[in-house]
């Protein structure tokens, strides 16, 4: 086969712009100089790939007919660096070929040759050390046309090149002759390329072959010239890159213009073919990340299991915490208990007392109320309980009043011990080194000065809210300062590295739409949401990712080389459920100069974890807040509105949206939930029992969730329970962590555990972890709920629940409801009363007081920062 280079395919008007530098590497030192050119029949027409060197010299390969293209894609993968590609569909119509550049190389399209009367036998050519030999039904040129020039289907060849080891359908003399004249043939077209005479017929160089050199000369002089400028051009790549050095016409007035928007500056208009600039290209939009199986936690070591469930038999405690205690205790958690029994209370779900009979049992008469090993441990689990409740510290003398509850004989000294020995961290925030001691601070309140509190607190949680309000004050001070022309969202966010929302269900539109305008603008932006829930709400144009999944990197645009997102803008909605070490994570992977936009409504339940992040940056005033004007709408809207501001009021709903459902008693109000969900609401509401969630106020009581699960499974979905209790299409909830829960389906059990399907989302429970991390899940606290919607809610509202409500609570609960809400009311007149007069639990936590003391001037902008120019957001 012979190959050949021309600049211009005949009859063609010469093209008198100058080619772009090609910046396709080169290919290997056998002579591998060229790209590969797909054949194919029929309608299918030609797929053709090449790179062009610096000259223009391509030597395109014919690759058979009928092959697959992954193998023809691995041809050009096999030379390193080779900027050739296939260039799918690149003929707009019969005849007339479209250039599709890839990488600034030419792209080679394909003339067919029809056969003659004259065309020898088909022959096959042997594979090279690394390009395959093609084989064609003739020694035909393979014509490579300029991408102006006119271009053809190749004619159809059968075959596999990758098969070709050796001489095959033939006699072997024909086969090594054919393979020959192709390999030198391909060296005299480079040579004549290089040298700027090769753009004649293959008659023409066949003339021109034979009065010079010898084929075996002319082909060891092209390999030579071939192998020197591969080492030229991989010196030019390991060297520095002088952009545009290279570039002429249109092309440096393109690059002079670019240079120019990327310093600031304002292109001159004559940069462009036309007196309006261009539109600049919309960034494209994020792609979900395929949906992933989870990757649950290693599971503890089986000897470390072991030993630690022999010291458990041992001391009375049940074996069953063994697999929990050798996890958070890690490989030498059986010796940890041996010397330290109280560190038993480091496991989730153990009190003091049970800890205690541990330690009587293991230590005999020295385990006393006042050992230090307890006080210290007590102070651990006190700070860790309060974690639990949202507590990012306590104020001392509260701890001290547990610690005398719990029988320590000197509080004072079991907290000095704790400090001392490094168990807790003492804060004083507002007072500087040095500053008023606890006796000074009660002297301070008696001559009428409002005292600072001296706080307790664990350091994972002290470092995590100072790494916090560090992250937030670096993004304020790094920030941009563009001004972009739309909403209020966009204008701040344009200007502005740290921009708080708040709103409503309705206002979600907002941030996604700002998200959307980003992306127009040629940013990079992410929207993140707490749940899996609320992806599938967004829906998949809103290219929506958790939070959880964008700090795993499951999910979202990755990290660059410094370990930041790879963003510009991320939205986060749902962000009163942040807690305060999740929060640390995402502040801290933020590149400087980037924006984040903290998205919710401050009026829901705050996150089950510690902290209380977004409230806090709310009272804190150190950044812009935007407060959406759209309103929740319909009667649930109306009556959700009315639940934030105190007031409960009664809301006309003609289409049933709300209605009260009134029961005497606990066991009245699990009967009228199951009938609610399975019959009445399908019935007149017309909304399936699998989209009605039921809500109601803790897992405990005679109408708490587990009550619930067990009466509704028994209606729903009946069976004995093959996998731990839990049969093939329960509705479960899943706690991978606190304060965290994914709703989903049973689907198989086995030794790995339980399968489930999360909103899409195949995850797998280990055994061990289906007892404490896995629930039934028809029916939720309003706690678990938070960040979710359902068409249809059932909200349960029992008499012995009274106490535990409140207005967030109600909000939240009432809130989670699309379409239609049914109350099941049995509290009577401590409804209103909750609304109107308990406004929910304060907690104790540090990050106001950090932000004001860190923000408490206004941040100086970077010197280096550039007014850019006004960007319109469409």
């Amino acid at each position: 086969m012979t190959a050949r280079s021309r600049g211009n395919s005949p009859g063609s008007p010469a093209d008198s712009t100058p080619p772009p530098p090609d910046r396709a590497d080169a290919a290997d030192a056998e002579g591998a100089a060229g790209g590969t050119m797909q054949a194919g029949g029929g309608a299918e027409g030609a797929q053709a790939a090449g790179a062009a060197d610096t000259e223009g010299v391509v030597t395109a390969q014919v690759q058979p007919a009928g092959r697959p293209a992954g193998e023809a894609a691995d041809d050009e993968a096999g030379a390193e660096g080779t900027g050739g590609a296939h260039a799918e569909g690149v003929a707009d119509r019969p005849g007339r070929a479209a250039a599709v550049p890839d990488d600034g190389a030419h792209t080679a399209h394909a003339e067919q040759v029809p056969p003659t009367d004259e065309t020898p036998p088909p022959a096959q050519a042997a594979a090279g050390t690394k390009n395959k030999a093609a084989r064609t039904g003739g020694p035909h040129a393979a014509r490579v046309e300029d991408p102006a020039g006119p271009a053809e289907a190749p004619p159809t060849t059968t075959g596999d090149a990758d098969e070709a080891t050796g001489p095959a359908e033939g006699p072997p003399t024909a086969a090594g002759d054919a393979g020959e004249t192709a390999r030198t043939e391909a060296a005299d077209a480079a040579h004549g390329a290089a040298d700027g005479s090769g753009t004649g017929t293959s008659a023409d160089a066949e003339g021109a072959a034979g009065g010079g050199p010898s084929e075996v000369e002319a082909e060891i002089a092209a390999q030579r010239e071939l192998r020197e400028r591969i080492e030229q051009r991989k010196a030019e790549r390991e060297g520095p890159i002088a952009s545009g050095a290279k570039l002429s016409g249109k092309a440096a007035d393109l690059l002079a213009a670019v240079r120019a928007v990327e310093s600031g500056e304002k292109p001159s208009p004559a940069s462009f073919g036309s007196s309006a600039p261009e539109p600049r290209r919309a960034a494209p939009a994020p792609v979900p990340a395929a949906r992933p199986v989870r990757r649950q936690q290693a599971e503890p070591d089986p000897v470390t299991v072991t030993a630690v469930r022999k010291l458990l038999v041992k001391g009375g405690a049940p074996e069953g915490l063994a697999g929990q205690a050798a996890e958070v205790l890690g490989e030498t958690a059986g010796d940890v208990l041996a010397e330290d029994p109280w560190r038993l209370l480091s496991v989730p779900g153990v009190r003091p007392e049970q800890a205690d009979g541990f330690a009587r049992a293991l230590l005999g008469p020295e385990a006393g109320p006042g050992d230090e090993r307890r006080t210290s441990a007590l102070v651990t689990w006190l700070l860790e309980r309060a974690a639990l409740l949202g507590h990012t510290a306590l104020e001392a003398p509260a701890v001290r009043a547990a610690l005398a509850e719990r029988s320590v004989p000197d509080p004072d000294g079991a907290v000095q011990q704790a400090v001392a020995d490094g168990t807790v961290l003492v804060f004083q925030d507002g007072v500087e080194e040095g500053g008023v001691e606890e006796d000074e601070g009660e002297e301070d309140e008696e001559h009428g000065a409002v005292p600072v509190p001296v706080l307790l607190g664990l350091d994972r949680y002290a470092m995590a809210e100072e790494s916090l309000a560090d992250g937030l004050a670096r993004l304020v001070r790094t920030g941009p300062s563009d001004r972009w022309e739309g909403p209020e969202l966009v204008r701040a966010a344009g200007a502005h590295g740290l921009v708080v929302h708040t709103g409503g269900e309705a206002a979600r539109a907002e941030p996604v739409a700002l998200a959307q305008s980003a992306r127009r603008l040629g940013l990079r932006s992410v929207v993140a949401v707490h749940t899996e829930n609320g992806v599938r709400r967004l829906g998949p144009e809103a290219g929506a990712v958790t939070v959880a999944a964008l700090l795993d990197g499951s999910a979202g645009p990755g990290r660059d080389e410094d370990g930041a997102f790879a963003l510009d803008l991320l939205v986060v909605l749902d962000a009163p459920q942040l807690d305060v070490e999740a929060a640390a994570m995402l502040v801290e992977s933020m590149p400087d100069g980037g924006r984040l936009v903290l998205c919710g409504d401050p009026r829901v339940l705050a996150g089950a974890g510690a902290g209380r992040v977004f409230p806090d940056l709310l009272a804190a005033r150190v950044c812009p807040q935007v407060a959406s004007r759209t309103p929740d709408p319909g009667p649930l809207g109306e009556l959700v509105s009315g639940i934030g501001i105190g007031e409960l009021n009664q809301v006309a709903a003609p289409d049933k949206e709300v209605v009260i459902v009134p029961v005497r008693d606990a066991g009245e109000a699990v009967h009228r939930t199951v009938q609610l969900v399975a019959d009445s609401v399908p019935r007149a509401i017309g909304v399936p029992a699998e989209q009605t969630q039921v809500v109601t106020v803790g897992h405990g009581g005679s109408a708490g969730t587990r009550e619930l699960n067990a009466a509704l499974k028994q209606r729903l979905n009946p069976g004995g329970g093959r996998f731990a209790g839990f049969d093939p299409g329960d509705r479960v909830a899943y706690s991978p962590a606190p304060g965290r829960t994914l709703t989903g389906t049973v689907v198989s059990g086995d030794a790995a555990g339980l399968h489930l399907d999360c909103e899409g989302i195949r995850t797998v429970v280990p055994r061990e972890r289906v007892e404490s991390a896995l629930r039934h899940g028809w029916a939720l606290t309003a706690h678990q709920a938070a960040g979710m919607r359902w068409p249809a809610v059932v909200a349960v509202l029992p008499g012995d629940a009274a106490q535990a409500l409140s207005r967030p609570w109600v909000y939240t609960a009432f809130g989670r409801a699309a379409r239609h809400l049914s109350v099941v009311h049995g509290v009577d007149r401590a409804l209103p009363q909750a609304v109107a007069e308990r406004p929910g639990p304060e907690r104790t936590t540090r990050l106001r007081t950090l932000l004001e003391g860190l923000l408490a001037e206004p941040a100086a902008q970077p010197q280096s920062q550039v007014p850019a120019e006004t960007r319109q957001a469409r």
